[in-house]
């Protein structure tokens, strides 16, 4: 199953955080990376990806600088302090929203009411 931007509304910003976890990527980088590490299910187009970017820039997450590589400028983006923390917040509530639905949707059948 492949995802598509709708999909993904509510989560996209984590994932992209996520994404510079490891160090600094320029966006299309960023793009390769959702789509690697989801096994090809987030192959989201670069409409998507760098109006987020550019979300999170504003916001103080991540910290964008230029570079001129093969004679191409490009944008490369690295984690801030803030959006490191902000990582970690939302890992942790990602975790809490799956384990509250996973027993939900496979739990035993509902109780009976009286």
């Amino acid at each position: 199953m492949k995802a598509d931007a709708q999909a993904l509304k509510g989560h996209l910003d984590v994932l992209l955080l996520a994404a510079l976890q490891d160090g600094p990527r320029h966006g299309y980088a960023v793009k390769e990376a959702l789509k690697a590490g989801s096994d090809g299910r987030f192959d989201l187009p670069t409409g998507t990806i760098y109006p987020a970017l550019h979300r999170l820039e504003a916001a103080g997450l991540i910290a964008g600088s230029w570079s001129q590589v093969d004679g191409r400028r490009r944008r490369t983006y690295q984690l801030t302090a803030a959006g490191q923390r902000r990582l970690r917040t939302d890992r942790d509530g990602w975790r809490e929203f799956a384990t509250a639905v996973t027993a939900l949707l496979e739990r035993k059948p509902w109780p009976a009411t009286s």
